[in-house]
């Protein structure tokens, strides 16, 4: 006999851009937003009745009304407003969770100043936001960063490590330190501040890893969470993971030529993924 057991279903993908206009400027949002819901939907799948199914197709159009309507500056103040309307509007449903990632457009420095409507994408990080909340509770958020890219050419090295009859790697006092990191972090209040929160916890993070003198990818990212827990007394924890973007020295003794840490190949697979939680 087979019952159904945990099921959920939404709608992923739902890109939207946004425009506020004021008098001296617009703002511009890039969204992509994805919507699970839980609920009584079980007889949906057991007995082919969908008088309780809210379509995918009504829940994109929910996210372009409620943009709309919305008010909200940060990723998380949307994503909570979305997760309400389902709430308010559906009976049936017992917990929504939101997922909304912002592609980072900035001002345009022309002649010095921010141009007012021009803007330019400044990397290929992209802002996240994970908001989950079960009917009769309150929301849990969390922020993060995805895709965030950074690399050092100097004050990095790997020695010390195991070694046994497969061990092939070299030890390094100085190699390139590259990760395309994620990070996201949960909230110890309520309603914080979300955009200065973020900005507090990226500078800071960036700040450690220009000036850290590291020992291993693992010693740097601990840094990093730690200086972020100092930075930004509203969050509980923050977690990190950091995978290496490696670049080999090539070898050019076959052109009779020597390579004093100048001439490398990057990688992509395969790759070394270091994750930690970094909690007070």
């Amino acid at each position: 006999m087979a019952t159904l057991g945990a099921n959920r279903y939404g709608k992923s993908g739902v890109r939207l851009s946004r425009i506020t206009r004021f008098d001296d400027r617009n703002e511009f949002n890039e969204w992509t937003v994805n919507v699970m819901l839980y609920g009584d939907f079980g007889a949906s799948y057991t007995e082919a009745d969908n008088s309780k199914v809210l379509p995918t197709d009504t829940m994109k159009n929910t996210v372009y009304v409620v943009a709309r309507l919305s008010r909200a500056t940060t990723i998380e103040d949307f994503a909570r407003e979305l997760g309400n309307y389902f709430f308010d509007n559906n009976v049936q449903v017992s917990k929504v969770s939101i997922v909304v990632e912002e592609k980072p457009w900035l001002r345009m420095i022309v002649d010095g100043k921010p141009d007012p409507t021009t803007l330019r994408m400044s990397g290929p990080e992209v802002s996240t936001a994970l908001a989950v909340r079960e009917k009769g509770g309150d929301w849990e958020i969390t922020s993060g960063v995805d895709g965030l890219t950074i690399l050092k050419t100097a004050h990095s090295a790997f020695t010390g490590y195991v070694t046994d009859k497969l061990t092939t790697l070299k030890p390094a006092t100085d190699r390139i330190l590259g990760t395309r990191a994620t990070v996201e972090w949960d909230y110890a209040v309520d309603n914080p501040d979300y955009a200065d929160v973020r900005a507090r916890i990226l500078s800071t993070m960036l700040k450690v890893f220009a000036g850290h003198n590291s020992m291993s990818v693992q010693h740097t990212l601990f840094d990093m969470g730690k200086a972020a827990l100092e930075a930004a007394p509203e969050i509980a924890r923050i977690h990190l993971s950091m995978p290496n973007l490696h670049h080999l020295l090539a070898s050019l003794g076959t052109f009779g030529l020597e390579n004093p840490n100048h001439i490398f190949v990057p990688i992509d697979e395969p790759h070394g993924t270091i994750e930690a939680t970094i909690e007070r």
